[in-house]
C-alpha cells in the first residue's frame, strides 16, 4: 500500500528523511481492527519524529501520521484516537501509553491498524477532513481548556502563537464556549485571521493585554514564557503543551508564579471520552476545523514543508 514514512533520522534536516512509497498492509492482530484512511491531517508530532524525539532508528521505517479519519471494514465512517496503551486495550495494562507512529505504524496510508477501542463513529456533520484535524491539535486544545484551565463562559483567555493547529483551535474553541479570547502572533496576517475566528484583540508578543487573563493557552514555550506568565490575573491557570521555540526561558518567573499563586499545567493531548465530547461539541454547534490546505497524499512533502516552514493558518489534511 501507498505510505509517507520516515526512513532516515536527520535532527537538523528532517525532510530529509521522509520517503513515500509502498509499505506492508497492516497485519492481523486480536483486538485490531483495520481502517481504509480516507483523510489524515499533519501535526508537529510528525516532524519532531523525523528528527528522531519519540522515534529511534531501531523503529524504522515508520509510517507517520496521529490522525485519521476514515471507513471500518463494516463500512462505518469512524475517528481514530491515537493514543494507545492508555486502557489496555488491545495493548494488554502493563504497556505503557505512546501514541501512533511512536511503537506503531501510523495514519499516512492507505490502511491504518489500531485496536478496535480507539475507533469512535464519525458524526454526519463533520466531512472527513474535518474529522482527521480532531484527534491531536484540537483534542489537545480541547483539554487545555475545559479540562486542565477549567475556564467558564465569561472568563477570558490568552491563546500564545495563532496560526498553529492547537492555537488555531484553542482560539475557535473558546470562542464558541463564550471566552474571551486574546492571540499573540508575529505575523500580521495571522493576527488578522485571529480576529476573523472570533479574538477580541490580536497583538505581537510580548504586547501588554488589555486586561489581564484568567488562563493561558501556551505551546511556544521559551519565547512566550514571561508575557503568558506576566499576563495572567492572581490564581489564573497557563497551561502549557508544546515549546516550538525552545522549553528553556531565560527567566522561570517563579516570584510572580508564587506571589500571584499562579497555576502551571502540563497537558498531553486527551482521552477517548474528551475526544467523543469535542466530536459531539463540533456537530452541535457548528464549529469546525480550520483547515489551511488539502493535499493528496502522494503530496505529503508540500505539506511536511508548508509545516516545517511555518507557512500555514490551521491544519494541513492529507486525502487517499
Amino acid at each position: 500500500m501507498f505510505a509517507a514514512y520516515a526512513a532516515r533520522i536527520d535532527p537538523d534536516q528532517p525532510l530529509s528523511g521522509l520517503e513515500l512509497g509502498d509499505r506492508p498492509e497492516p497485519a492481523d492482530r486480536a483486538g485490531w481492527t483495520t481502517v481504509s484512511v480516507k483523510a489524515a491531517s499533519l501535526n508537529h508530532h510528525d516532524l519532531w519524529s523525523l528528527r528522531g524525539v519519540g522515534l529511534g532508528e531501531e523503529s524504522l521505517p515508520m509510517i507517520l501520521g496521529c490522525d485519521a479519519a476514515g471507513v471500518d471494514a463494516e463500512g462505518n465512517e469512524v475517528v481514530l484516537h491515537s493514543v494507545i496503551g492508555q486502557s489496555g486495550h488491545g495493548v494488554g495494562a502493563d504497556e505503557p501509553r505512546s501514541i501512533l507512529t511512536e511503537r506503531y505504524q501510523g495514519t499516512f496510508a492507505e490502511r491504518v491498524a489500531v485496536p478496535e477501542w480507539n475507533v469512535l463513529r464519525k458524526p454526519k456533520e463533520l466531512s472527513f477532513e474535518e474529522a482527521a484535524c480532531l484527534p491531536t491539535a484540537w483534542l489537545t486544545a480541547y483539554r487545555m481548556l475545559f479540562t486542565n484551565a477549567g475556564v467558564r463562559p465569561g472568563d477570558s483567555v490568552l491563546v500564545q502563537g495563532a496560526g498553529g493547529g492547537v492555537a488555531t483551535a484553542a482560539i475557535v474553541l473558546a470562542k464558541a464556549a463564550g471566552l474571551r479570547v486574546y492571540a499573540t502572533s508575529r505575523d500580521e496576517a495571522k493576527r488578522a485571521r485571529a480576529m476573523e475566528l472570533g479574538a477580541v484583540a490580536a497583538v505581537e508578543p510580548g504586547a501588554r493585554l488589555p486586561q489581564r487573563v484568567d488562563a493561558v493557552i501556551e505551546t511556544v514555550g521559551a519565547a512566550t514564557w514571561s508575557h503568558s506568565v506576566k499576563s495572567l490575573r492572581p490564581g489564573g491557570t497557563l497551561v502549557i503543551s508544546g515549546a516550538t521555540s525552545g522549553p528553556s526561558p531565560k527567566a522561570a518567573e517563579l516570584n510572580r508564579i508564587f506571589f500571584l499563586e499562579l497555576k502551571v499545567v502540563g497537558s498531553t493531548m486527551g482521552t477517548k471520552d474528551e475526544l467523543e465530547g469535542l466530536l459531539n461539541f463540533c456537530a452541535a454547534t457548528g464549529v469546525r476545523p480550520v483547515i489551511d490546505t488539502v493535499l493528496p497524499l502522494d503530496r505529503a512533502r508540500e505539506g511536511f514543508a508548508k509545516m516545517a516552514e511555518g507557512d500555514l493558518f490551521g491544519k494541513v489534511v492529507l486525502t487517499v
